[in-house]
């Protein structure tokens, strides 16, 4: 016991029809502890439970046989009313066997009428204080989060099972909930796990507000959490629930002195409607929570049977990719890039394909999802860096003229890897100037952990690599990052190129990308170039390069190395632009 607990008084209730008995513990409790024990009598086991309905008691001390209660029911009604408070039994009965099925019945203490003094009672009583709170601690630990204060995994499944159970006699309906914060890898790696500790407690508390009192949240782990609504009417109520998860989610979580944005993804599923079992209920609550993810994050979705079918998929892919890095199915294509000026290439991005033995060409549309979400991307990303130089270097050796190499560097990437070493060692070991590589990033690599950021891109400028911000416009633009981070290009995303120059919107918008770029003395690249008309526009506007279909799309090694040797043979020829396959658009 503490110095603290020691030193304030301990509120007993003691139960004892006789008053001869009740007055001879008081007067031996008084001599020995003084103003430290405070004992409030009542006669019988009615008027006990009153009083434990109450607050204030640390610990209960009970004759076994009162007016309206007699042995072991007298305890079992006692710690059912407050099971938090402990029983001391005192009691004329002195038999072991006795005795022990007390203690089985959940008191904490037994004491024999008649022996020990007021010292040994008032150590009985703290003793049972001790114990339950020690018992209480290891309930907590096995039932809940630590961190949190909510139910753990194993209570999360102990009561859904409750749930499921008292619906069916009920016959009414129970909803599943599950989420996760997105963004919540991305506050853990720039802020600290301090502070991915302090946004789990907040959210933890802004989703208890979000629920009724007979409602279950829990934590599975993680950034992971579940919710159980128990006898429901139907849909509409988880749907209200998760709407005020995402309003309250939305505001601003004060993490080290800044506003952090995090917002949750919620998948939902009912029982009886979607399955019967608390493992299906959780796999159909998943994939409705991916589904969320996979539609751009930051709202909810109800489970729906095909959402099985996608989840399986995508299990699959996952694995796939996995034997996919060991057996070296991964190949590069490259997508030039040209000026709109001269015609000439500028440079090629390298792009990454699956090549699966059984299905062919997989489309990154379907697995590099899965590799970011996964964390599969490192690995991937690393491989296409190297092998991307590595090839650069055999067609320098074969005396082509090699453009710059563009590698795409994702956020995850940026935030769990040393990437300007990672780059350092790449251009080491392909023996190429860094003048060869640009790195893409996207905008949002720009607006996490911005001072660590700066440094990066600093180490990659000495090397001497070029950076580009790709899909340009699409994010969190920002003029300040423009000019305080170290970018050379800026490439403007395709949606904006699409309709130009018809759409009147984008057009201005287009210009306005090309303005600023060359006042900040940025190259600028149109991306998703498909048409005369879009080529025109964009040169009429001093657009620097173009990238796209109209002068090829992404092509294998041995069709780059083609189109690398025709542009040996057209480097003293007038300015045009090359079109793979055989057309060209005059400049």
């Amino acid at each position: 016991m503490s110095a603290t607990d020691a030193a304030r008084s301990i509120r007993v209730l003691f139960i004892e029809d006789d008053d001869d008995a009740a007055r001879l513990v008081r007067e031996r409790l008084a001599a020995s502890e003084g103003a430290r024990l405070v004992l409030h009598h009542v006669h019988d086991l009615k008027a006990g439970l009153i009083a434990l309905n109450g607050d204030g008691y640390d610990v209960v001390l009970t004759d076994l046989n009162l007016p309206d209660s007699r042995g072991v029911r007298t305890v079992k009604r006692l710690v059912a009313v407050r099971k938090e408070i402990p029983v001391v039994v005192f009691s004329a009965v002195d038999e072991e066997r006795a005795i022990l099925e007390l203690l089985h019945s959940g008191a904490q203490e037994y004491l024999v009428k008649g022996k020990g003094d007021g010292h040994g009672v008032a150590r009985a009583l703290r003793q049972a204080i001790e114990r339950k709170r020690a018992e209480l601690n290891l309930q907590r630990l096995a039932h809940y989060d630590s961190l949190t204060g909510l139910a753990n995994r194993t209570l999360f499944h102990n009561r859904l099972e409750y749930a499921l159970a008292n619906a069916t006699r009920r016959q009414s309906c129970v909803a599943l909930m599950v989420l996760d914060l997105d963004r919540f890898k991305a506050v853990n790696d720039t802020l600290g796990h301090q502070a991915g500790d302090r946004l789990l407690s907040l959210a933890a508390e802004r989703l208890s507000r979000c629920v009724r009192d007979s409602d279950t949240i829990a934590r599975l782990g993680g950034d992971e959490f579940t919710i159980i609504l128990e006898n429901l009417g139907g849909a509409e109520e988880p749907r209200i629930v998760a709407r005020k998860i995402l309003d309250v989610m939305a505001q601003p979580f004060a993490l080290e002195g800044q506003d952090v944005y995090v917002t949750p993804s919620i998948g939902i599923t009912l029982f009886p409607h979607d399955d019967d079992n608390v493992d299906g209920l959780l796999k159909n609550a998943d994939a409705a929570m991916y589904q969320v993810k996979a539609n751009g994050r930051n709202g909810y979705q109800f489970f729906t049977a095909g959402m099985n079918e996608r989840a399986v998929a995508r299990i699959r892919i996952e694995s796939g990719l996995r034997q996919a890095i060991e057996r070296g199915e991964f190949l590069l294509h490259y997508q030039p890039k040209v000026s709109l000026q001269s015609g000439r290439l500028q440079g090629m991005e390298a792009l990454v394909r699956w090549q699966r033995p059984d299905a062919g060409i997989v489309s990154p549309g379907h697995f590099i999802p899965v590799a970011e979400d996964s964390g599969l991307i490192i690995p991937i990303g690393e491989w296409v860096l190297r092998k991307g130089l590595a090839q650069m270097r055999i067609w320098l050796d074969s005396g082509l003229p090699v453009p710059r190499l563009a590698v795409n560097i994702c956020a995850r990437q940026f935030r769990q890897c040393d990437v300007a070493s990672m780059v350092a060692d790449a251009l080491r070991q392909s023996g190429l100037d860094g003048n060869y590589l640009e790195v893409e990033i996207t905008e949002s690599v720009l607006m996490e952990d911005t001072d660590a950021t700066v440094a990066t891109l600093q180490r990659l400028k000495e090397l001497g690599v070029s950076i580009a911000i790709d899909d340009f416009g699409t994010g969190y633009s920002s003029l300040n990052y423009l000019k305080r981070f170290p970018i050379d290009t800026l490439k403007i995303d395709r949606s904006f190129v699409s309709d130009i120059p018809y759409d009147q919107d984008d057009a201005v918008i287009t210009r306005a990308i090309i303005g600023l770029a060359h006042n900040l003395r940025r190259t600028v690249i149109a991306e998703g170039v498909e048409t005369h008309e879009q080529v025109r526009f964009l040169r009429e506007n001093h657009c620097d390069e173009a990238q796209g279909y109209l002068f090829s799309g992404p092509i294998s090694t041995m069709q780059m190395t083609g189109y690398l040797e025709r542009e040996r043979g057209r480097l003293a020829a007038g300015p045009v632009l090359s079109i793979v396959g055989g057309g060209q658009v005059a400049v």
